[in-house]
């Protein structure tokens, strides 16, 4: 009755994508990515050391990536333990009682400051959840979906989003599934009825062009989530060092920046010591950006 333990595959490649029906393309500001129930407990099911898993945990990296640099807000789902026997009710008769011990998001994938986490009770994240809330209050009518598993949560979450007006992307090269031929159904099966399937590559190129600023707040939830802070602790006038800063995060933050346009070197980067210095050092590289934070 529990989940089975998976044969590693290859990920489909192009000539095993659907042809799609529709013609939609993601728009970042009506976006949210959503990364689907990719806890320990599932993803340990995979040899996460061979296809699919390790390539599939590398490509959400990067898709994660691509939100962050166009603000695109980033949702997590992640089933409980020990659920109430009335609560998991009919899950229970095909998947048995499921978790026993809280198992966390993979640590690759560690939601950082900023983002989202719900807990999922059903295959679909709208289910029992405040997905659909969040996306109606925030003008958002397209969700790009990855993670586990294929023809379980994710199609039954692509289904229902298309029954609620919004457009489900999944990216088929950022899920993983029982096997090959599951995975390959689903692609099908959504591509056809109720979604639009894009490789991450074509996901990258198309929305390269789209550029947006890095604010002071940007740099303040990354210096958060590298120095393991809250981001109360962080003050745009600190000394970083004092919070922990030195050269490897240094180089971390320099690379999550990049994307946005910062082309500073390490040897620019660390001759200051405060993050409103940073901000003002990028300012003064890049004048067409304003200073879009209150936080100035």
């Amino acid at each position: 009755m529990s989940i089975p333990r998976i044969t590693s595959y290859t990920l489909p490649d192009k000539e095993h994508y659907p042809l799609n029906k529709t013609q939609w393309q993601i728009d970042p500001e009506k976006a949210v990515l959503l990364i689907h129930d990719m806890q320990e407990y599932f993803v340990n099911f995979f040899d996460i050391h061979h296809p699919p898993m390790s390539d599939v945990i590398h490509r959400i990296q990067r898709l994660k990536t691509v939100a962050k640099r166009l603000a695109i807000p980033v949702i997590y789902t992640a089933q409980p333990a020990k659920q109430d026997p009335n609560e998991r009710a009919l899950l229970t008769d095909f998947w048995g009682p499921g978790l026993q011990q809280e198992t966390a998001i993979i640590g690759e994938l560690a939601p950082e400051i900023g983002d989202i986490e719900y807990v999922k009770w059903r295959y679909s994240a709208f289910k029992k959840t405040p997905l659909l809330q969040f996306m109606q209050e925030n003008n958002k009518d397209q969700l790009i979906i990855c993670g586990v598993y294929g023809h379980i949560g994710i199609l039954s979450t692509a289904l229902d989003a298309f029954m609620l007006d919004i457009k489900p992307f999944v990216i088929g090269d950022t899920i993983a599934d029982f096997s090959q031929a599951d995975h390959i159904h689903t692609l099908h099966y959504l591509a056809g009825r109720a979604a639009n399937i894009q490789t991450l590559a074509e996901v990258e190129q198309r929305l390269a062009e789209k550029k947006t600023a890095l604010t002071l707040d940007q740099m303040c939830l990354d210096v958060a989530n590298t120095l393991s802070l809250e981001l109360d602790e962080v003050d745009v006038n600190e000394n970083l060092l004092f919070l922990g800063l030195d050269s490897i995060r240094a180089m971390v933050l320099l690379e999550k920046w990049r994307p946005f346009g910062v082309n500073l070197t390490f040897a620019q980067l660390i001759e200051k010591v405060t993050l409103k210095e940073w901000w003002e050092l990028i300012h003064d590289q890049t004048p067409q950006q304003s200073m879009e934070s209150a936080s100035a």
